[in-house]
């Protein structure tokens, strides 16, 4: 019996993918995270991390005003080749912790995803039709790769780093019209350089960015690499020294391949609601519930118990003292004390309260216990539970099966409008005029010939 070759089934199907394959409302999907991750993006201006990211990327371009280059830099406006684009996209997309999740996988799609597919698309002039099926093809790829490294993987390696470089080979192999073959190479090349430790959470580091920053410019390089007939391995993913031998031990190959063609992952994925770490957003919702169907004031609380699954103690269970704005946003008890004084732990609570004198003490009563149901149900599904222990000895329960945001509890378009203006309002990344016409465009991309700048 021959042994199914699942890397080159997986390329096969990025690589030959059609518009008519996919459901009209996957389509409607896929622009719906194509807004929510504009947003994201220009969410980043002015964060040190990505500015700093942003300079390199333009010092290493050599471009100019006389002499621009093909690909938008979104929070500068300037112009650079499509790697240093995606570079600099994927890194200001993922710092104000709102881009988009996929439970199954643990897996941000978006950050990686969209940065190195729009530069393609602007640097070949492509169609909005073209962007938008390379973008299934990536989201499909990235999220069946990160549900076969498992719940091993997601415990040392930030899956968005190590995935994430296949999804955008994906999705930029699929721009440049791959064959088959090409894109299994892309893969190759791609998964060899996957890269991302959860480390950097101790010391409140940089490295979050840099890791979808390197995943989406590596799989851009990756697909361009092996159009000019650079080949990689073959068996990248489950081969005896591929991805799941050196970084899992409970890979499930059969997930490369799940549903393939029918069962449509993107649609699978959830927004962002509060501006934080996925894993704390189960509990503040659960909190929210507890605290509205009792009116509760936060000083009538003495703790909160949040009931969660394992990989939420390994992200967060580090992080007990925030010192930084972006490692607060990783921390169960700031998160939840925010939302218990201010209903929602948005960008500007982050901002101007995560080191508030109450704010620290109704973090330090917040603790983080294993529930076998939660760790069960984990990660296809992320059911939120919390004890909520009064002053006057009552012990109130509350529980969330769909968190904000979630398929089941899903934003609107107009709610997704409304998230991309706040977050270019807080950063300043763009004039409410200029988002709102960059908006609607990305709402009609279906019907563009040729994809030009976003932010002019």
């Amino acid at each position: 019996m021959t042994t199914p070759h699942l890397s080159k089934t997986l390329a096969t199907f990025a690589s030959q993918l059609k518009i008519g394959d996919i459901p009209d409302d996957v389509i409607a999907r896929t622009e719906d995270l194509l807004v929510d991750w504009l947003g994201s993006a220009i969410a980043g201006k002015g964060a040190r991390p990505v500015e700093i990211m942003t300079q390199f990327a333009e010092s290493m371009g050599g471009f100019s005003v006389t002499n621009p280059g093909t690909a938008e830099i979104l929070i500068h406006r300037t112009s650079t080749s499509p790697f240093l684009a995606a570079l600099a996209n994927a890194a200001a997309s993922h710092v104000a912790e709102q881009d988009d999740v996929h439970n199954g996988s643990v897996f941000h799609p978006a950050t990686v995803v969209f940065p190195a597919a729009l530069a393609t698309a602007q640097t070949i002039g492509a169609s909005g039709e073209d962007l938008l099926v390379a973008a299934v093809a990536g989201y499909e790829v990235g999220i069946r790769v990160g549900e076969f490294l498992g719940r091993s993987h997601y415990k040392v390696f930030h899956t968005t780093g190590t995935a994430g470089t296949l999804a955008a080979a994906a999705a930029v192999g699929h721009l440049l019209k791959l064959n088959p073959t090409q894109m299994l190479h892309a893969f190759g090349s791609a998964g060899t350089q996957s890269a991302g430790l959860w480390e950097f959470l101790r010391d409140a580091a940089d490295s979050k960015q840099l890791h979808t920053a390197h995943a989406a410019a590596t799989g851009l390089m990756s697909a361009y690499l092996a159009q000019s007939g650079f080949t990689g391995a073959e068996h990248i993913l489950e081969g005896k020294q591929g991805l799941a031998a050196g970084m899992s031990s409970d890979a499930d190959p059969s997930k490369l391949i799940d549903g393939l063609g029918s069962r449509w992952t993107l649609a699978e994925t959830s927004f962002k609601y509060h501006a934080s770490c996925r894993h704390t957003h189960p509990a503040a919702d659960a909190l929210l519930q507890v605290m509205m169907a009792h009116d509760l004031k936060p000083s009538d609380i003495a703790k909160v118990e949040t009931l969660v699954h394992q990989g939420a103690i390994d992200v967060l269970g580090p992080v007990t003292d925030p010192v930084t704005v972006h490692q607060s946003k990783f921390s169960m008890g700031t998160v939840l004390a925010l939302v218990a004084h201010y209903q929602f732990a948005g960008l500007q609570e982050f901002d101007q309260h995560f080191h508030d004198q109450e704010i620290c003490a109704f973090r330090d009563r917040v603790t983080m216990t294993l529930d076998p149901e939660v760790d069960g149900a984990y990660p296809q599904r992320w059911i939120g539970k919390v004890q909520v222990y009064l002053q006057n000895g009552d012990v109130l329960t509350g529980r969330v099966d769909e968190p904000k945001g979630d398929p089941g509890n899903t934003l609107s378009r107009a709610e997704i409008t409304d998230k991309a203006m706040r977050l270019a309002a807080f950063s300043g990344g763009a004039t409410p005029t200029e988002m709102a016409v960059a908006i609607e465009r990305l709402w009609n991309i279906r019907k563009q010939p040729k994809i030009g700048l976003l932010i002019s």
